[in-house]
This record gives structure tokens, C-alpha cells and sequence, in this order.
């Protein structure tokens, strides 16, 4: 069983801090500018602008490989933040994140959606109108890559690492190497708990995740493309308020804030469960008509509220990540909790979606006795000229369940959590039987067993 290193072990380890080479960061950026020039050449052969069939197969390749250099970038990133920032200041890391991906996601949705529409050019963006938007599905692709590009020429010249503690001597793993120490961050008791911890937590939040939010919505009757708008525009809250939650989530005792949050987003989920059964009752007594402008504008506040929740959340458990995690292997520590968390959000989203229908008990209208829960009486009941009717919607119940799902999971982690967070760094650290490296007088490099 790996033990936590003793104090005058991290102090020895000090000398062997991993620091990412600037080069690694600049190469990922240089080949995704690379990429997306090439894809800006081939864009309108592969999406032909006549609507005919797109290439989905050479579509599927270049966006896989753009996708496995973000993740490369992250995992750079991450670890590039426990080695720039001073150590009082690395919960900041997770604001940048947070920060940072939804303001992408806005300029990218302003430049490909908004500069490529005709209308929208003509009618806000132009004297006189025009055909064709501002820019064009290839030259946005230009913009992008070249805009890569550059950020990382820029990063090269004045953000330049420093050895200042890695001259004489340093940690060097190979890919088998870093997959040891990933079984030996697995073997630590307090990363057992946390990840015990992540992936169970989104369970108890699975009802409140927006996604579900936006499918009940649109079953209930609510137009799509106002739902649409409306989580669109939350982007702006996402740019906005990390900024103003980072006060609270940098100190000290993050998981605290945490576990503060957690009730309080499982409980807000009862609001909507409440505004959805008003909604479907208005469409069931006016029909398909007009919604007020009020029902917006109560939607609105909602789903801002439930993004605020849940980004405090998320910069707690990432501060958390940034301050736990082993600096000499930032990266791998900071990928291997983050995928924990990925587990439980992705698993727990897939399984809510899913467990709505099976939960959700119809019957015919005509004939009370036929079930419409399959679909065998489902058609039966419609070729008798009957309808399937909702007695109990599947969303209420599940939302009870996450709730008492949500209580059981605070009780039993809130204590154990909070001894977490101000455990000492050794109980994070990994003691792995490592190899320095140092440098010899013909400035090679030469691999010797720690003694």
C-alpha cells in the first residue's frame, strides 16, 4: 500500500518540481492553427454549399484530431498553472478555466453563427445590405488557425519557463513510467475517497442538469428555439461570474463552499419541478398560444441561478484539484481527477435521460384499463382511436429520488470532505521509487538510481 511521503521527503522532492517546457505548449497550439487551416482549404468540398451529401467521414477525422489536441492542451494547461502561479494563488487556476471556455465558446458563436448569416449581417451589421455574411465558413477557419498560431508565438517569446530549481537535477518518466504513477495516485487513500466522492455526488444533481431542463421544457410545449436563445445567452453568466465566485472558492477550505452548494442546487431543482407542472398545465387550459413574457423571464432567473450553483460547485472541486494535486506530475494528477468528475457527470446525465420514460406511467384514455407504458398498448390504444395520457410524470419522481439521494450523500461525505481539505500535502503526494537526472560535464543527459 503507498504510504504519504513524510515531511522531510517533500522537502527532498522540492528539487525535482515537473515543469512543462514552453515547447509543449506551443506545439499543440501550432498544430490545431495547422488543422483548422487545413480544414478551412477543404471546408466547403466536405459541406457543399449546394446542401448536398457532406463527407462525414473526413468531417469525423479532422475534428477527432482537434478534439485529441484540446485534450492534450488541457492536460499542458493544468499542469502549466501548479508551476506558473505562486502556491497562495493556484485556486485562481480554476477561475481562468471556467472563465476561459465559455468566453471561447462565445466568440466562436458570435463569429461562426453571427458573421457567416446574411440576414443577421444585413439587418445589425451592414449600412446597405449584402449577399452573403461578413466572413465565410473558410475564412473563419483562417481566423482561428492563424490566431492559434500566433498565441502560441506569442506565448514562446514572453512567457519563457524557468529552471530556477531544475538545473542540477529533475524527474524524467517515460509514457510507462507516468502510467505507474497513475496506479500509484490510484493507490492513495485520500484519492480513493475523492473519487468515491465525485462520481457519486452528480447522482444526487441529475435532475437539475441543464440538459434535462431543456428536454422537459421542450416536451412540455415550450417552443424550441426560445429555449434555445435563452441557454444560449446563459454563456454570458458563464464569462461573468466565476470572476465574482472566485473570492469565495480560492480560500483555504474550498470543499467547504462545496458542501454548502450541493443542498442548496439539489433543493433548487424542486422550483423547476414546480415550473414545469404550472407550464404543462397552462398549455393543458390555453393551449399552444403565446407564453407571457413573465414565463421568461421566471425561466431566465432559473436557469441563471442553477448556472451559478453550479459553477461554484465546479470552481470549488477544480481549486481543490489545482491544490491536492502532486506538482512534479501536475498534468497526469490534474487529467486523472478531472476524468473522476467526468464519470459522474457524464454517467449521471445519461442515466437521468434514460430513467425519465421508465419512470413515467401513461394510460388510454378511453380504456383505463390498458397500460401505455410499452409500446405495444401504446399502439393499441391509438388504433382504437384512444390516447396515451400521462398519469405520472417520470421527471417528478426522479427528481424525489436525486433529492433523497442528494441528503444521503451529504450526510455521509460532508465529514469526510472536510478533513479532506486540510489534510497536509503529503497525504497527496506520491511516493514512487523515482529517477533523477542529471547532468554531466558534456551537458548530456545520464539516468541514476536514487540512492
Amino acid at each position: 500500500m503507498t504510504e504519504p511521503l513524510a515531511e522531510d521527503e517533500q522537502e527532498n522532492l522540492t528539487a525535482v518540481t515537473a515543469v512543462v517546457d514552453d515547447s509543449n505548449l506551443a506545439d499543440v497550439p501550432n498544430l490545431k492553427g495547422g488543422c483548422f487551416i487545413y480544414m478551412g482549404i477543404n471546408i466547403e468540398e466536405w459541406i457543399p454549399a449546394d446542401r448536398g451529401k457532406p463527407n462525414i467521414l473526413k468531417l469525423f477525422y479532422s475534428i477527432l484530431f482537434v478534439q485529441t489536441l484540446v485534450a492534450t492542451q488541457f492536460i499542458v494547461i493544468d499542469s502549466w498553472v501548479l508551476t506558473m502561479l505562486k502556491k497562495n494563488n493556484v485556486g485562481y487556476g480554476s477561475t481562468c478555466n471556467l472563465i476561459g471556455i465559455p468566453f471561447g465558446a462565445l466568440i466562436g458563436s458570435i463569429f461562426l453563427v453571427g458573421f457567416t448569416s446574411e440576414n443577421l449581417c444585413n439587418k445589425y451589421l451592414r449600412f446597405t445590405p449584402d449577399t452573403g455574411g461578413i466572413t465565410t465558413l473558410p475564412g473563419f477557419f483562417y481566423f482561428c488557425g492563424f490566431l492559434f498560431i500566433l498565441i502560441s508565438i506569442l506565448i514562446g517569446i514572453f512567457k519563457k519557463e524557468k529552471y530556477n530549481r531544475l538545473e542540477d537535477i529533475y524527474m524524467k518518466l517515460n509514457i510507462i513510467q507516468y502510467y505507474t504513477v497513475v496506479w500509484e495516485i490510484l493507490k492513495l487513500p485520500s484519492i480513493r475517497v475523492l473519487a468515491s466522492a465525485l462520481i457519486t455526488v452528480e447522482i444526487g444533481l441529475a435532475s437539475s442538469v441543464i440538459n434535462v431542463w431543456i428536454l422537459q421544457l421542450i416536451d412540455a410545449g415550450v417552443p424550441k428555439d426560445n429555449v434555445v436563445v435563452i441557454h444560449s445567452s446563459m454563456i454570458i453568466v458563464k464569462v461573468i461570474a466565476p470572476i465574482i465566485i472566485s473570492k469565495y472558492t480560492a480560500g483555504p477550505k474550498t470543499m467547504s463552499v462545496y458542501l454548502k452548494m450541493s443542498p442548496i442546487r439539489s433543493m433548487w431543482n424542486i422550483t423547476f419541478v414546480i415550473f414545469i407542472y404550472y407550464t404543462t398545465k397552462f398549455i393543458t387550459t390555453n393551449g399552444k398560444i403565446g407564453f407571457p413574457i413573465y414565463f421568461y423571464v421566471i425561466l431566465v432567473f432559473l436557469f441563471i441561478t442553477n448556472d451559478i450553483l453550479g459553477m461554484t460547485m465546479r470552481s470549488a472541486k477544480f481549486t481543490l484539484f489545482n491544490r491536492v494535486s502532486d506538482p512534479r506530475f501536475g498534468g497526469t494528477y490534474m487529467a486523472l481527477l478531472n476524468t473522476f468528475s467526468n464519470i459522474g457527470i457524464s454517467s449521471s446525465t445519461s442515466l437521468a435521460i434514460s430513467m425519465i420514460d421508465f419512470l413515467t406511467f401513461k394510460e388510454c384514455s378511453l380504456n383505463y384499463d390498458k397500460n401505455c407504458s410499452t409500446s405495444s398498448p401504446n399502439n393499441t390504444c391509438k388504433t382504437n382511436g384512444s390516447s396515451c395520457i400521462v398519469t405520472v410524470n417520470g421527471y417528478y419522481v426522479e427528481s424525489a429520488l436525486c433529492i433523497f439521494f442528494a441528503i444521503g450523500w451529504y450526510y455521509i461525505f460532508r465529514g469526510i470532505l472536510k478533513k479532506l481539505q486540510v489534510k497536509s500535502s503529503s497525504h497527496w503526494m506520491v511516493n514512487v521509487k523515482n529517477n533523477k537526472v542529471k547532468k554531466n560535464e558534456t551537458t548530456e543527459y545520464t539516468m541514476v538510481e536514487k540512492s
